[in-house]
């Protein structure tokens, strides 16, 4: 590949967060597994305040696509870290983290207490782990890296990469370009391999001591959730609320505009498929998001799953949750 990575500039990076994980109670799980309806009835019974753990529901005017919590559910528990940004701004883990941080604090100096609802990974992994964030985004850089991964492959990106962090080589995905130009990235403005700076971060809280649960569907079962989840959001009107949105702000930003949901959408807005299509190719991109998740959800051994085999009823299953504490 043409662009090269040394020991660049170093760019300060921001103070590191620590886990959350014993401050507050976790509610995780794929997308449209029913998440918000327990956690409400769950915060009814250990008075507690909602922390959403969504990287799109952070955006204002960004409400159907998301599926954020109607109004009526916001009323009935106070929820927080929604509607924080314009839908023109990057939203990164560091940003959200540190919202987060001063969201538990707040909360748990009134005596009540802080719930994550959520299954953003990085979000996710975040408050359950701490994170290390790094230098700021070289955004020159990174599309440089780009063009060249869209010219030479992948498996050259992924052979610089070995040359410069061999051991976030073999961790990060073999097709996931994102993450490993990002360890490139690190290692140029720092001249410290990402790999070395991320190791406290890896160490996981025994079940036993955290408060972690994720809602479990049988795969045929969520995805014909999510296929009704999508019907709804088109009825009630999610090709007029991206309308409105690009109408506001013109271009949206990455994380965004890349949103599943949003960007099929703005396809079609600007000429691409037809609405049936679109249809289908956000079904079928949120059915993959949540495979997605499912996987990394798995990789976290804080996590105890709560099955749901049929149906679900949000009161019954925070008294699950309740007990397991």
């Amino acid at each position: 590949m043409d662009v090269q990575v040394g020991l660049g500039f170093i760019n300060m990076p921001e103070p590191c967060f620590e886990s959350l994980a014993s401050s507050a109670v976790v509610l995780t799980g794929p997308t449209a597994s029913g998440k918000s309806a327990v956690a409400i009835e769950l915060a009814k019974r250990i008075n507690g305040e909602i922390i959403s753990l969504d990287s799109i529901a952070v955006y204002r005017r960004m409400d159907i696509g998301s599926a954020k919590p109607s109004a009526e559910e916001q009323a009935a528990v106070p929820h927080h870290l929604i509607d924080l940004v314009d839908a023109t701004e990057d939203f990164s883990v560091a940003r959200y983290l540190r919202a987060a941080h001063d969201a538990v604090a707040e909360i748990g100096s009134r005596g009540r207490t802080p719930i994550f609802v959520g299954g953003t990974p990085m979000f996710l992994k975040g408050v359950l782990r701490g994170f290390d964030p790094g230098p700021p985004a070289d955004w020159a850089f990174r599309e440089a890296v780009q063009a060249d991964v869209e010219k030479y492959g992948v498996e050259a990106l992924r052979d610089r990469l070995h040359q410069v962090d061999p051991l976030a080589a073999h961790r990060i995905g073999k097709n996931d370009a994102r993450r490993m130009i990002r360890a490139l990235e690190v290692a140029r403005l720092t001249g410290q391999p990402i790999s070395h700076r991320q190791i406290q971060f890896d160490k996981s809280v025994a079940p036993s001591h955290c408060r972690v649960v994720s809602l479990l569907w049988p795969r045929k079962m969520l995805h014909q959730r999510i296929n009704s989840r999508v019907d709804a959001m088109f009825e009630a009107g999610l090709v007029e609320e991206v309308r409105g949105l690009l109408d506001r702000h013109g271009e949206l930003s990455r994380t965004a505009a890349q949103a599943v949901g949003y960007r099929e959408v703005i396809s079609h807005l600007r000429g691409g498929p037809g609405l049936d299509e679109t249809k289908l190719d956000v079904a079928t991109h949120t059915r993959q998001l949540a495979k997605r998740q499912e996987s990394w959800l798995r990789s976290f051994t804080e996590i105890r799953p709560v099955d749901v085999v049929d149906s679900i009823d949000p009161r019954s299953v925070a008294d699950e949750i309740v007990r397991m504490f």
